[in-house]
């Protein structure tokens, strides 16, 4: 677990970047990991000096079961309420993702032969969201939590700015490559104009740091965002 700023650490996950905010009336966590990822957020609680219980809420950008495999155990052992757009609350709790991968070409012949391993890999028990959020509503987390409609990766994806910390939440909407971002593309990508809209929508924002689902936390971001 890593500090970001003041109140907010990252906590690395088999594959997903998950992200611990501190308030005083407890804390939010934004996305959940792989199912196997439950005990290492846990961990990263006890570290912080908290209990399970001290976990009020939980957020997702998007129904993946790299972001929500670890949703259904940490809602039963801490009670926290869980908030995701109406699109991707509907795959939750089917315990699936919203929409369908869309592999091309020899990545089509790739994927048949390894979904077996990443179906047991990303599987995600069917869970309950309990507050649908909609675009521009603030939730009460660092000093105000901006939910921004970023669909594209799917359907329903949501990203979470924090004006007062200048911190921008994405989900997979953008990946940090390397000291740069790149927006949404390829086979899980659900509509790349809808996703590029998005890039530019963040970028318009003015975050200074972006914390991706994948790759490292990218500060001094303004002009780090990819020309869509």
């Amino acid at each position: 677990m890593t500090q970001i700023v003041s109140n907010v650490h990252v906590v690395k996950g088999s594959v997903v970047n998950c992200f611990l905010i501190v308030d005083a009336d407890g804390l939010t966590l934004i996305d959940t990991g792989l199912a196997r990822d439950r005990a290492k957020i846990l961990r990263s609680i006890a570290d912080l000096g908290h209990s399970p219980r001290d976990l009020k809420r939980i957020l997702l950008t998007h129904s993946d079961g790299d972001h929500t495999g670890s949703l259904a155990a940490l809602r039963a052992a801490s009670g926290a309420r869980v908030y995701a757009s109406a699109i991707e609350a509907q795959a939750i709790a089917r315990g699936e993702p919203s929409r369908p991968l869309q592999p091309r070409g020899w990545a089509k012949i790739a994927f048949a032969l390894l979904s077996p391993f990443t179906a047991r890999m990303f599987k995600a028990a069917p869970a309950t969201v309990d507050e649908i959020v909609s675009d521009g509503q603030v939730l009460p987390a660092l000093g105000g939590l901006r939910v921004v409609a970023t669909p594209g990766h799917t359907p329903g994806h949501i990203s979470l700015f924090a004006p007062a910390a200048g911190v921008l939440f994405v989900g997979d909407s953008l990946v940090s490559e390397g000291a740069r971002l790149r927006g949404s593309r390829g086979m899980n990508t659900w509509d790349q104009a809808k996703a590029d809209e998005s890039v530019k929508r963040q970028a318009a924002l003015g975050a200074r740091i972006v914390c991706t689902g994948h790759g490292e936390v990218i500060a001094d971001a303004v002009d780090k965002f990819p020309q869509v």
